[in-house]
């Protein structure tokens, strides 16, 4: 084990060294990263640029226990999501981490309140208090007046302030952004992006965004690059 990683004299939320994902095929091995090192402290707000195809959402994958690395550690909120099995990644998952995505990934049929609180019920099971919490978390994001409406009835804006508040329902230690903004116009964009901020500021959480958008970037107080699967402060 590494000891520089698993220092828990340390007030870090998200850990990972040495990280690197390769794709095999019968023809070849591609790799993706190739050795990523990134700490993050408590209430960190962090941004990732790099081109296309580059491994930013790959990485945040890895980060977020939806993928597991080739080789290397990775730890978040005191979890060592490298050793973890399945089970123990489906419970990090629910109350460690909280995703934001380009698309909402919304279920159609339910309401904007249903949605959002969807994952403090399935955590707790205690129905009551998950209404309560997504009805003060959606009122937070400026959606009081649609708690009863499905996704078709909201706009693009509107859905990813539904799923904003579905991704901070269970106080996560760190949310992760994969392009929160890259399927909305301007105006909406930059209402996602104040929104995102702001509260995560407001709630001290640690905030970590993949943006091709260089002002959204800029806002955050750490900046990095990911480039030739090395990922570089800025």
């Amino acid at each position: 084990m590494n000891e520089e990683l698993m220092d828990e004299s340390r007030d870090d939320i998200l850990v990972c060294s040495r990280v690197r994902k390769v794709f095999a095929s019968e023809a070849e091995e591609l790799e993706i990263l190739g050795g990523v090192d990134l700490r993050l402290g408590r209430g960190d707000r962090a941004s990732i640029t790099g081109p296309s195809g580059c491994g930013k959402s790959t990485l945040l994958s890895i980060l977020g226990g939806l993928d597991r690395p080739s080789s290397g550690e990775v730890s978040v909120g005191g979890v060592d999501l490298v050793r973890s099995g399945d089970d123990g990644l489906s419970a990090f998952r629910a109350s460690v981490v909280g995703f934001v995505f380009q698309f909402h990934y919304l279920l159609k049929d339910f309401t904007a309140l249903e949605n959002a609180m969807l994952p403090a019920y399935m955590l707790s099971g205690d129905r009551k208090a998950a209404v309560a919490k997504a009805r003060v978390l959606l009122e937070a994001v400026g959606l009081g007046g649609r708690l009863s409406h499905v996704p078709a009835k909201l706009s693009g804006g509107e859905r990813q302030r539904v799923a904003i508040a579905r991704a901070l329902i269970n106080d996560p230690a760190i949310v992760l952004a994969d392009e929160p903004t890259g399927n909305l116009d301007r105006a909406s964009a930059k209402a996602v992006e104040d929104l995102l901020f702001e509260l995560a500021e407001r709630r001290g959480t640690t905030l970590l965004v993949v943006t091709h958008d260089p002002g959204m970037a800029e806002r955050a107080s750490r900046r990095f690059v990911l480039r030739d699967g090395a990922l570089a402060e800025s």
